[in-house]
């Protein structure tokens, strides 16, 4: 019996994929990427994959631009300039023709509502939300001396928007993060609208 479309994929074969694939040919419309996840999920990690392996993607992240005006990566006094100049580096880079992935924790509504939105045509976004338990977050955030930190999201976490294209990305492990890179690629190289009622569910389930 051959292997159902529910069921787990073999990491062999997703490293034999990636030998043919190569890089992406990617689809006519431009992709907006939001990440949303715990601190230590493995969205910075995800970003830096895809923009490493695929020269059409560009990674904007929230802390670099606070690092870069404040010295800091905390959350300033007047955190919407930082947010509005994201947003505006992004438009500029689509009108490049990049696909942008945006490294944020946007763990509230209206913060992935606007980042979602793009004054650039023919632009598909997408909400990729990083499932990982805490239990395994507290551990990556021990031994990057974040204690408390997921504790601190989870005051001010929602459940995504239906209005919202989403995609559950698993980083449980090396093991499950490879095959939801491997699955990611292959939304990102189809005509598959994120928007469609049946947005491969086998694949992506909403949360």
């Amino acid at each position: 019996m051959g292997r159902r479309a529910c069921d787990p994929l073999d990491p062999r074969r997703v490293e034999h994929a990636y030998r043919r694939m190569g890089h992406l040919s990617f689809r006519k419309k431009l992709w907006n990427i939001v990440l949303s996840g715990y601190p230590g999920s493995g969205k910075t990690v995800l970003a830096r994959r895809l923009v490493s392996e695929n020269p059409t993607f560009l990674r904007l992240n929230v802390d670099d631009l606070r690092s870069m005006f404040y010295g800091t990566v905390e959350p300033s006094a007047d955190d919407e300039f930082v947010y509005n100049c994201l947003t505006s580096l992004r438009d500029l880079a689509l009108r490049r023709g990049y696909n942008v992935i945006l490294d944020s924790t946007a763990p509230q509504n209206s913060t992935r509502e606007f980042l979602l939105r793009t004054r650039v045509d023919d632009v598909v976004p997408l909400l990729i939300v990083m499932i990982v338990s805490k239990t395994e977050v507290d551990r990556r955030n021990q031994e990057r001396k974040l204690v408390g930190a997921s504790d601190a999201w989870d005051k001010v976490w929602e459940e995504p928007s239906k209005r919202m294209p989403v995609m559950k990305f698993r980083s449980e492990n090396q093991a499950s993060f490879d095959t939801s890179y491997y699955l990611l690629t292959e939304l990102l190289k189809s005509n598959i609208s994120p928007y469609r009622k049946r947005f491969m569910e086998h694949m992506f389930p909403r949360i």
